[in-house]
């Protein structure tokens, strides 16, 4: 018997390797939610901007996974996808009669640290930002059905456009590598996350609720910069700069200044008992599993430099 999945987000970051790991899945049949016009008979057509347009969409299914995430633009529109949008998607599955649910959130939706070893449940929802606030609220109308949240923090590998290379123009910005700062962050490499969100998806218990989702041995940021200044050249000829002195540089970019309040406060987040109860490997840690996503890196800062 063939278990039928429809995966949303499928051409993003995050839900295109959720997607090829479920359909190679023996016995599992994949459809994929587009907002365009469908491309062939795996192509549901829905777009979660327009709740009426997902009638119907979850017909004929077993599971929902939901990757689907609009980040950043205005906040409008953040609002209509990712929370009322998700609300119209879930209320379709609960009609449908899906037996299980599973959204793709982040620990975002916490706020900023410092979390330092925190298991799910041991601090607030405290989003700071309006597609964290949005995403909180898609994760509220996930669990209220009963459904299943997954909460990554940091997710690296090819396809990444925001994390490594949000660092390297960090590290270019400053013209230095920043020095004196401990925090701890919790990562995974987006093929493991992949792996993981098919394996929750289908484990036959049908229990909700929340996990976090990270490598278990959180990255120190030295090692974090280390790795990626060794990997992808350092800014500044290897030149050094303390936090201090990194955030009167950065005082007039928002962008630096964002990226400097993950990376100086600790963003560790534990939960040994979602690997053990999906039967899911964590694989390597960041150190091993990075180098295999540098020659993509690497091609894709040189364009970007190019454009």
């Amino acid at each position: 018997m063939t278990l039928k999945i429809l995966i949303t987000g499928a051409s993003g970051f995050v839900g295109g390797r959720v997607a090829a790991t479920a359909q190679r899945q023996p016995g599992v049949g994949v459809r994929l939610l587009s907002r365009h016009a469908p491309h062939g008979p795996e192509y549901v057509h829905g777009d979660l901007c327009a709740p009426p347009s997902l009638r119907g969409v979850c017909a004929d299914t077993d599971v929902l996974v939901h990757c689907a995430t609009r980040v950043g633009g205005d906040a409008e529109t953040v609002e209509a996808v990712n929370d009322h949008g998700t609300r119209a998607l879930v209320e379709e599955a609960v009609r449908a009669g899906v037996r299980r649910i599973v959204y793709v959130s982040t620990a975002a939706v916490h706020g900023r640290g410092p979390f330092r070893g925190v298991r799910p449940g041991e601090v607030p929802i405290a989003p700071a930002s309006p597609t964290s606030r949005t995403r909180a609220a898609a994760e509220r109308h996930v669990l209220d059905a009963g459904g299943l949240v997954l909460r990554p923090h940091l997710v690296y590998g090819e396809g990444d456009r925001w994390v490594i290379p949000g660092l390297v123009s960090l590290m270019n910005e400053l013209s230095a590598t920043l020095t004196g700062c401990e925090a701890l962050q919790s990562m995974i490499d987006v093929d493991t996350l992949g792996r993981a969100v098919v394996a929750a998806a289908l484990a036959p218990a049908s229990g909700g609720g929340v996990h976090h989702v990270g490598h278990p041995e959180p990255v120190a940021v030295p090692d974090l910069l280390a790795t990626v200044s060794r990997e992808l050249g350092e800014p500044g000829g290897g030149a050094a700069m303390d936090v201090a002195t990194a955030l009167d540089r950065a005082a007039g970019s928002p962008h630096a200044l964002h990226h400097l309040g993950m990376l100086t406060v600790d963003h560790w987040f534990v939960d040994d008992t979602f690997w053990k109860a999906f039967d899911c490997s964590p694989g390597d840690g960041f150190a091993a599993a990075f180098p295999r996503a540098v020659p993509w890196y690497r091609a894709f800062l040189q364009g970007r430099k190019v454009a």
